[in-house]
């Protein structure tokens, strides 16, 4: 299957992976922080960005299986892994089946109850009917102002007007134009993470996230005690443009490329590893 991604930088691969509904580009504030200490690649899962959805979609063993042979097409051996909600989760997935040397997961999917699946299942829907809906010409002048990004993304984003107008109205073409979402949120709305990774892990969790809720962060701590849990203060669900520099720490710590952590991503309650 061919994946899309963009490459930059030098060291041991790095492989960041987005959430349902967005595309590589949801990694861009923190890819230049990355690239100084890794080969980074970020792409699009399959059925979303510029990737074609898989013929048939069995959820998160399909999305394993699509990246496991991504990895062996690129000569990828165990690269380190990255991800944001169902991509977390994704990252959490490859490290338990041995794909990944690392894994680091940030507001990952996987630890919610029915209810709070449900919850935040229908917010994302919420979001791809007002993509889907609202024509481009539109979009492009409402993210000009600081009220339609406010509107559009304070969901994700704790501080929207740091997004640019354009990237603005890109992400929410990507959510538009994500032929897998329906699939993905189908499978989605009964997956929990049940793994035991063996590698050093990062369950980080955005302590303003609004899709999945902090309070999740307790299951994470029970069902993977054996890794370090943090918490990215004052982050949306998306924290990669919250705190650029707090994720790229904790991503950093995670693979082995820092020796310290960051302030700004200070350990949980339960913070081993």
């Amino acid at each position: 299957m061919t994946v899309h991604f963009v490459r930059s930088g030098d060291g041991e691969p790095l492989v960041l992976i987005h959430g349902i509904g967005h595309h590589w580009r949801a990694w861009e504030p923190v890819i230049p922080r990355l690239a100084e200490r890794h080969d980074v690649i970020a792409l699009d899962l399959p059925g979303f960005g510029r990737s074609p959805a898989p013929a048939v979609n069995r959820g998160m063993p399909t999305a394993v299986a699509a990246l496991g042979d991504f990895f062996a097409e690129m000569g990828l051996d165990r690269p380190h892994v990255a991800g944001n909600s169902l991509g977390g989760a994704i990252a959490l997935e490859l490290a338990a089946a041995g794909l990944a040397r690392s894994a680091t997961a940030l507001s990952p999917a996987g630890f919610a109850t029915p209810a709070q699946v449900r919850r935040a299942l229908r917010m994302l829907r919420s979001m791809r009917f007002g993509a889907v809906a609202t024509p481009a010409p539109v979009l492009r002048v409402f993210y000009r102002t600081r009220f339609g990004k406010r509107f559009s993304f304070g969901a994700l984003v704790t501080d929207p007007s740091v997004l640019s107008a354009e990237r603005a109205l890109a992400d929410t073409l990507a959510l538009r134009g994500g032929k897998g979402f329906a699939a993905v949120a189908r499978h989605g709305a009964t997956y929990a993470f049940a793994g035991a990774p063996e590698v050093p892990v990062t369950v980080a969790w955005a302590a303003r996230d609004r899709i999945l809720e902090p309070i999740q962060a307790q299951r994470a701590r029970e069902v993977l005690p054996g890794a370090r849990h943090a918490t990215l203060d004052g982050c949306g669900h998306v924290p990669m443009s919250d705190d650029p520099a707090a994720v790229a720490e904790v991503i950093l710590a995670t693979t082995g490329a820092l020796r310290t952590g960051s302030a700004s991503a200070r350990p949980g309650p339960s913070a081993s590893g």
